[in-house]
């Protein structure tokens, strides 16, 4: 049985290992953060940033578990209420340089945490 929900509950959704820096997600969350979710949807998808398509599949996501969870089916009066990009582990890697040197090379993961919540 279906729970239903209600006005206070947030519905969650979290992305892991997303293997972009945080530093440049974020730039792209900035944009969607309080946005109602068919202007955030329409955000995501006008927009040339690798970012765009991975904030667009937690956002999915999100809504997913609020239809399949919550029993949500109208998503007019619903908004991001929080959006959270932090950093996670960094694979470090190596990398041959002049005159029998190496350097390293950082390949930066993050998660993300993004919650909505009925407006």
């Amino acid at each position: 049985m279906k729970t239903p929900i209600t006005a206070s509950k947030q519905i969650q959704a979290v992305v892991r290992r997303v293997p972009m820096s945080a530093q440049k997600l974020r730039l792209v969350a900035d944009q969607i953060r309080s946005l109602g979710i068919e202007e955030a949807r329409t955000r995501m998808q006008l927009s040339n940033k690798k970012g765009a398509l991975y904030l667009a599949k937690a956002l999915d996501s999100a809504i997913s578990n609020a239809e399949h969870n919550h029993g949500v089916e109208d998503f007019h009066n619903y908004r991001i209420c929080t959006l959270m990009v932090d950093e996670g582990a960094t694979l470090k890697r190596g990398r041959f340089r002049a005159r029998g040197r190496g350097s390293r090379i950082l390949k930066r993961t993050c998660h993300i945490t993004l919650r909505i919540q009925e407006a």
